[in-house]
């Protein structure tokens, strides 16, 4: 259950980000307004990390991918703008807690370079976080 819970910690912070912006959600329908401007959201766990042998503790780890997708044509500003925004949200250090377990971003997100891809300009922003669970 600790991947639904950073899942939702994660998703949960960045719906909370203003302005809005839809948010296409991994596995959900989603069908974008032309025009306008939207993002997708991605878990990619990494592989859990165990510092101690037999303990009933473990380190999930991983990157929240954040892709924004632009009009196209418009120019980087609008997007290369939300891209900061949400980097600003996500700080290092920023602590999430769902269900008992503290999600923290563990490093300065990144902003990758734009890139067009059908009628989108698209800039993608990677979280990286981790959290600690106890069974």
């Amino acid at each position: 259950m600790s991947t639904a819970s950073i899942r939702k910690a994660l998703e949960t912070k960045l719906a909370a980000l203003s302005p809005a912006v839809s948010i296409a959600y991994e596995n959900f329908p989603f069908a974008p307004v032309n025009g306008t401007p939207y993002q997708e959201c991605f878990l990619l766990p990494g592989q859990p990390d165990n510092a101690e042998m037999g303990a009933k503790n473990y380190l999930e780890v991983g990157v929240f991918q954040v892709t924004l997708k632009y009009p196209l044509g418009n120019g980087p500003a609008a997007a290369q703008a939300r891209a900061e925004l949400i980097k600003a949200h996500f700080k290092r250090g920023t602590t999430m807690v769902q269900d008992g377990i503290n999600v923290i971003v563990i490093r300065t997100p990144s902003v990758a370079g734009g890139f067009p891809l059908g009628d989108r300009y698209c800039i993608p922003v990677s979280i990286y976080y981790q959290a600690h669970i106890s069974l």
